[in-house]
C-alpha cells in the first residue's frame, strides 16, 4: 500500500445554516495551495487548503494538515 502527500483546497458555503463542503480542488503544492484558498475566500463562507495523504490504491484521504483557513470551516478531524 503505498501513499503519497497531496495537497488540496476545500472551499464552504452555508445551506440552511450548515456548512456544506464544495468541489475539492487539487493543488500542485502547499504555496498553490494557500494561494487558490486565499483566491477563493471571496466567494465562499470559508476556505480550506489542506496537506493529506492519499493512498494510491484506495484513494483515501488520511492525516489532514491544515495550511490555511479563510472563514468559517468544518473540522475534518471530527468526522
Amino acid at each position: 500500500m503505498s501513499s503519497g502527500e497531496k495537497f488540496i483546497v476545500l472551499p464552504y458555503r452555508k445551506n440552511r445554516g450548515n456548512l456544506i463542503p464544495g468541489e475539492m480542488r487539487q493543488a500542485s503544492n502547499a504555496v498553490s495551495a494557500e494561494r487558490i484558498a486565499s483566491a477563493m475566500s471571496a466567494r465562499f463562507v470559508g476556505v480550506a487548503a489542506y496537506a493529506v495523504f492519499v493512498d494510491e490504491e484506495t484513494g483515501d484521504m488520511s492525516s489532514p494538515r491544515l495550511l490555511a483557513r479563510h472563514g468559517e470551516i468544518a473540522d475534518l478531524n471530527a468526522a
